[in-house]
């Protein structure tokens, strides 16, 4: 390994007193990159502004709506078949990008027959660059959350998720915890399998003494480490591991010596991987006239992004537990007939483009 990435940002930014959450920023970002990147291609190929307005809603709308259904629909609809009233709690999490993909081709194909009175090929084949570039951030939207992430390994750019293993401790301990932080100590500890580094736990509570301190610290903390799925486990905690009480400045603390578990850091590679498609896009978009062989810009995107995507599945930790004896995950499944369609657009529009004379 060249690096390991100890990751404890927080997943907001403390605004005014409300948390602006960084995957929100993430798509905001999206969405006002998207919009300028459109409103370059409306004034570059002489299309009306005005219609500039709907395309902005009905991809914002697509987005969101086809995320979140392709999540309740492709990934976790036994949950939701007996509560469908939180499907409208997008602020809950769970979105999926297939399901997005759908949708955008859906509400294009409309938006351009109902507003811009276009063949949908024309707008699908401009809007799949800023959609790549969008995606970019969205994966890094991911990564700030620590979600999605990689399954555990060491490798150049392994990554623990400390902030994930923090919240869980927090989610844990029901709001009792004052304080917690880690600090690296340069040791490891070797598995069979993974080197983990070690780390210094150091954690307070609220009103608590001494004693209190200790069987929270002893007995409850590696109870809430240990019942973690192991899918979704970020820190471990040895047996027989006995935590140092000391009073501190600020109250009662404790120090205990826990585990970083290494992950591959899919989110980086994702969000890598779709920014290299958006500038490829982009310039077979600006350089090579791409745009006037209908569906090829649509095929390749198809082709590269979920191709990629398939590919990358393999070092991602599974996402539903449902998926843990399948041979193919679900996102590889879904994948697949999306590549299939995107290599039928782009033989498509190479057999059917007109050379300029």
């Amino acid at each position: 390994m060249l690096a390991t990435i100890f990751w404890d940002f927080p997943n907001h930014i403390p605004l005014f007193g409300f948390e602006l959450r960084f995957y929100s920023l993430m798509f905001i970002i999206s969405f006002v990159l998207g919009q300028y990147g459109m409103q370059y291609v409306f004034k570059r190929e002489n299309i009306n502004p005005k219609l500039m307005d709907s395309l902005v809603y009905w991809t914002i709308g697509a987005t969101i709506v086809g995320a979140r259904l392709g999540h309740v629909f492709f990934y976790d609809w036994d949950q939701y078949k007996d509560n469908l009233g939180d499907i409208l709690k997008v602020w809950e999490g769970g979105l999926a990008s297939h399901g997005a993909a759908i949708a955008i081709v859906a509400a294009m194909i409309y938006w351009s027959r109902k507003y811009a009175k276009v063949n949908p090929l024309w707008t699908l084949d401009r809007m799949v660059i800023v959609v790549a570039l969008a995606a970019g951030f969205i994966r890094m939207g991911n990564w700030f959350n620590s979600e999605i992430y990689g399954a555990p390994a060491n490798s150049a750019f392994e990554t623990v998720f400390v902030e994930d293993g923090a919240q869980a401790i927090q989610r844990g301990f029901a709001g009792q915890v004052k304080s917690i932080g880690f600090e690296r100590t340069g040791n490891t500890l070797q598995t069979d399998t993974l080197a983990l580094p070690e780390l210094d736990l150091r954690i307070s509570f609220h009103q608590s003494n001494a004693a209190q301190t200790e069987q929270y610290a002893n007995t409850y903390l590696p109870q809430i480490i240990r019942m973690q799925r192991p899918d979704n486990r970020n820190l471990w905690i040895l047996d027989g591991t006995v935590a140092e009480v000391y009073e501190g400045a600020d109250g009662w603390e404790a120090s205990v010596k826990v585990y970083g578990i290494p992950r591959y850091p899919t989110q980086l590679f994702e969000a890598g991987a779709y920014w290299i498609i958006f500038i490829i896009l982009a310039l077979l978009y600006l350089k090579r006239a791409a745009g006037t062989k209908p569906g090829f810009l649509l095929g390749l995107f198809l082709t590269l992004v979920f191709g990629f995507r398939f590919f990358i599945e393999y070092l991602k930790e599974i996402q539903v537990s449902f998926e843990q004896n399948m041979s193919l995950n679900m996102g590889q499944w879904l994948s697949i007939p999306l590549v299939a369609i995107g290599l039928f657009f782009i033989f498509r529009a190479q057999k059917h483009h007109k050379p300029s004379t």
